[in-house]
């Protein structure tokens, strides 16, 4: 995923992949997605970004799902 800022234009564009838009729809008058021909995410624009989101802070976390036995095992560990 990729995430530009334009600040000349108050405008952010949120890449989801590289491959070719098929499709544009606009979702309100501030934001729009991009999609494949099989109707897949590619991109996202975002209009008056600073009003639509809290710029410049980005946050991004990856949570696993951990398996029981990875639990159980923890769990075990700690008595």
């Amino acid at each position: 995923m990729k995430i530009r800022y334009f600040s000349d234009t108050d405008t952010a564009l949120v890449g989801f992949s590289n491959l070719e838009v098929a499709e544009t729809k606009e979702i309100n008058e501030n934001i729009y997605i991009d999609l494949d021909t099989s109707g897949n995410l590619v991109a996202m624009t975002i209009e008056h970004a600073r009003k639509q989101a809290i710029l410049p802070h980005l946050s991004y976390e990856q949570i696993e799902k951990k398996s029981p036995k990875a639990v159980q095992r923890t769990a075990r560990s700690r008595r």
